[in-house]
């Protein structure tokens, strides 16, 4: 006779929510075991004369819930084996195949292991919850473990319940993933021992409240009704697309409607530049809107592809997950990156890999891949860079320095006696010469230059400061003044 495992379910309450046949499986069984003896039921049936041997002992000798199930299952599949003649009862709260992980452990592993599994339904919590908190799971409901929330979890017009609140510290840590999405005064349920005579207790309280309660349990749980409050939406990604499908739909804004790639196109690189500003800025509010006008931009153009049947912004979303993942298997893969230039070259292998499985036109030239409307600074960094990968570079800085200097003098000579069409050639060749400065340093120039702006604009208008505590103009005033001004406001910072 094979080894044998019955798993049954308890229910929610005493021994009235057992039912005939899980009563009969009890009585004839001589190995008994349940999770936890901290259930209504056991001691219902503990006076028929049924008892068990509990799990408990084993949440005081480890560290973790998932070491706790997993000695459980341990337990029970070596039970079976050393008792191959009689078949072991296991008895959990609930349904078995309602947030009972041991179940699911004991499932995965009774069948490499040639043990008969059977699993009988009781009555779930769930059962009690609809009736005692009124409300229909067809309408939309999802059920959340409360030790493995977290706030992308949540969805508003759903019905929600939130199982195994066990204690103030699991409450805690619901109430602040909840706050992720919800007020704080939001109202919600708790639910104690739903459907038990005597123990039951259902309390509406404030979310901020869900940590100050008096008692928790392992028949705690939380439940917010499903709401259509568009506010409670407003974190969430679904709700922007939803916002920007209507703005672009008949009845949704006229100027939204009439936009297309090519009229709105300007606004996503003044909206990138502002986004860039709020960043050199260190300016965390702006940074949170003008990273909002990027996105509205992604939005709008994915929408109108959306409408032609192309593509969603769900799409773009899949595929950057994927590039992700793919891009970095020194995360997500079984490679290794020992620092960022590892990691980097990794991302660069993976990406031309990626390209040769889409099957990508091959390139005429190695600079094709370079966005031709990338402002000039950043576009002649990249160029040097790709030159420089194949060889087609300067063994070290001093022959950049002698470039430069080379490209200098012969800006001086075309100012002296060429026409303005050479010294705007000779100009350029110049401020290339000095990017490939800057890519040996490793210093991006973009920054770089950035930085000297902010720098400049910074002492200027320390100048201009200094006018406005005179009363006086620009005109009224020379360049040595303005001289000695520059060098005070260099000396504050």
């Amino acid at each position: 006779m094979s080894p044998s495992i019955t798993i049954v379910g308890l229910g929610s309450g005493g021994e009235d929510q057992l039912t005939l046949g899980i009563l009969k499986r009890l009585e004839s069984s001589s190995h008994r075991y349940a999770r936890t003896a901290d259930h209504p039921a056991i001691a219902d049936l503990a006076a028929r004369g049924i008892a068990f041997e509990s799990f408990d002992t084993l949440y005081q000798s480890h560290d973790a819930f998932e070491e706790v199930y997993e000695a459980i299952a341990d337990k029970l599949l070596n039970l079976a084996e050393e008792h191959p003649s009689d078949r072991i009862i296991y008895a959990v709260p609930g349904h078995p195949m309602v947030a009972e992980r041991t179940v699911q452990l004991l499932r995965g592993r009774t069948r490499d292991r040639g043990i008969d599994l059977e699993v009988l339904g009781g009555e779930s919590f769930l059962d009690q919850a609809f009736v005692r908190l009124g409300f229909d799971p067809i309408e939309g409901f999802q059920l959340l473990d409360a030790s493995e929330l977290r706030r992308e979890h949540l969805r508003p017009r759903l019905h929600t319940v939130i199982g195994q609140v066990y204690d103030e510290f699991t409450a805690s840590d619901v109430k602040l993933s909840l706050m992720g999405v919800y007020p704080d005064e939001h109202p919600i349920v708790v639910g104690q021992s739903l459907g038990v005579p005597g123990e039951e207790r259902i309390r509406r309280i404030a979310l901020h409240e869900l940590d100050r309660l008096d008692s928790y349990g392992n028949l705690t749980l939380v439940y917010i009704p499903a709401s259509e409050d568009p506010g409670l939406r407003r974190h969430s990604f679904e709700r922007l697309h939803e916002i920007v499908s209507i703005l672009r739909s008949p009845e949704g804004c006229p100027w939204d409607r009439e936009q297309t790639h090519a009229s709105i196109r300007k606004n996503f690189i003044e909206e990138t530049y502002e986004a860039i500003e709020a960043i050199d800025n260190d300016d965390p509010d702006g940074m949170r809107e003008e990273f909002g006008d990027v996105i509205l931009q992604v939005l709008l153009h994915s929408q109108m592809e959306e409408e032609l049947g192309a593509f969603d912004v769900f799409d773009v979303l899949a595929e950057l997950n994927d590039k992700l993942i793919f891009r970095h298997p020194h995360v997500f893969g079984g490679e290794n990156a020992q620092d960022a230039e590892e990691a980097l070259r990794n991302w660069e292998a993976m990406k031309a890999e990626e390209k040769r499985r889409k099957g990508a036109a091959k390139r005429q030239s190695l600079l094709d891949g370079i966005p031709k409307d990338l402002p000039a600074l950043p576009r002649s960094y990249k160029i040097q860079k790709k030159a420089a990968s194949v060889g087609f570079d300067w063994p070290d800085l001093t022959g950049v320095f002698g470039k430069v200097e080379e490209e200098l003098a012969e800006l001086k000579k075309a100012i002296s006696d060429e026409s303005r069409e050479r010294q705007k050639e000779e100009l350029g060749d110049l401020l290339f010469a000095v990017v490939n400065i800057s890519r040996f340093l490793k210093a991006d120039p973009e920054e770089a230059l950035a930085g000297t702006n902010r720098k400049f604009s910074s002492r200027f208008q320390y100048i201009e400061e200094q006018l406005r505590i005179r009363e006086r103009s620009f005109d009224e005033t020379d360049l040595t003044e303005m001289e000695d001004w520059w060098q005070q406001a260099k000396s504050l910072k």
